[in-house]
């Protein structure tokens, strides 16, 4: 196991940045491990951006990338993207996240999958409860549950063994709340009825999106790489797109939840959309992007900021008094979103901008766990 460490105590395990593959690097994040799964040989991946708020709390994937390098970038994207989230959402938690690398092509049965995340639930154990994970994309409560036997710094696990189960429906009414609060902004009403919006992707969140605006009277479009959801569209009275042509469909919102850098200046330059709004994590290829959306009169919501549904159930499910209690939480994203939008048309700033200077200001009022 190799680990880089910035905390303030160093340990044993730390000091390793270089072997890390780490170099010259200016890496922001508090510890970063990289191992190979005693048991899987999978490389797995496990950074902690920050603590400052409390233990840091994001999901583990398992995601195909074509080099364990590329698994790496990702865990520190994301990990650093769950510290905004997480200071955004108003929870006692910092950043984090855990990759588990499959090479491409690579398909994995029922006994490497489970010492998978055996291997997780030791690397999970060996940060002393300053990571906290839970599912993610590729990922279930049913892995989680795995996990488990090794740590008890694990969230999500199914109801039948005591959890709170999966957070994808918490995720959803996240979103739609954000949608709602941008519709507002940009048509002056929350009511959705009779307006278009185009989803890409309909994984777990996607499609419980696309039925929820379904039943609010959206006219959907529609796509994902998997054409066997395609069905769903059939269900819903969907018109279904081929994947990477859907943001030039002539749309109010363009919804993306899928795979992350969705936006790129290419797309960005062509979307046909008065505002993007979506589950998808680190949907901007880059900052510069942010720009772009603002130039062309895209509303932009924050994806750290919309998608945070799922983090707030896991964090909160077992302590919050009531279901009702716990979705005014979740519904109360709009809000936020609300207060980044004016905060940007107030300052002159993108909504990136306005959503990083609300998680800034919530982290300077943290300490160090």
């Amino acid at each position: 196991m190799e680990s880089t460490d910035r905390r303030p105590a160093p340990s044993a395990a730390t000091d390793r940045q270089d072997d890390a593959g780490l170099r010259g690097s200016a890496l922001e994040h508090e510890r970063v491990v990289i191992a190979t799964g005693e048991r899987s040989r999978l490389t797995i991946v496990v950074a902690v951006h920050s603590t400052r708020l409390g233990p840091a709390l994001g999901g583990a994937r398992l995601w195909s990338y074509p080099t364990w390098n590329d698994a790496l970038a990702d865990a520190l994207r994301l990990s650093e993207g769950m510290t905004s989230k997480n200071a955004c959402a108003g929870l006692e938690h910092g950043g984090g996240k855990a990759v588990i690398h499959l090479p491409l092509g690579v398909t994995l049965d029922a006994e490497t999958r489970r010492d998978a995340f055996l291997d997780l639930g030791d690397i999970v154990e060996s940060f002393g409860g300053r990571y906290v994970t839970a599912e993610d994309v590729g990922t279930s409560s049913a892995d989680m549950a795995v996990v488990a036997e090794r740590t008890a710094h694990v969230t999500g696990l199914p109801p039948e063994q005591g959890g709170v189960g999966e957070p994808s429906e918490a995720t959803a009414d996240g979103v739609v709340s954000s949608i709602r609060a941008t519709a507002d902004v940009v048509f002056g009403t929350s009511d959705l009825r009779g307006r278009r919006a185009t989803i890409s992707g309909l994984g777990h969140v996607g499609s419980l999106v696309a039925r929820t605006l379904h039943a609010e009277g959206v006219d959907l479009t529609v796509t994902d790489v998997n054409p066997a959801r395609r069905a769903l569209a059939e269900e819903l009275g969907a018109m279904w797109v081929s994947p990477g042509s859907e943001h030039l469909v002539e749309t109010d919102v363009f919804v993306p939840c899928g795979v992350g850098g969705a936006l790129t200046e290419t797309v960005v330059a062509e979307l046909a959309c008065r505002a993007v709004v979506g589950a998808a994590n680190n949907q901007l290829e880059n900052r510069s992007v942010a720009d772009l959306l603002a130039a062309r009169g895209i509303l932009w919501a924050p994806d750290f900021i919309v998608n945070a549904g799922g983090v707030i159930y896991l964090a909160s499910a077992a302590d919050v008094a009531g279901r009702a209690a716990l979705d005014q939480r979740v519904t109360a994203i709009g809000e936020t979103v609300r207060a980044v939008f004016d905060t940007a048309g107030r300052d002159g700033v993108t909504t990136l901008a306005a959503a990083e200077r609300l998680a800034a200001e919530r982290l300077s009022g943290g300490s160090e766990a």
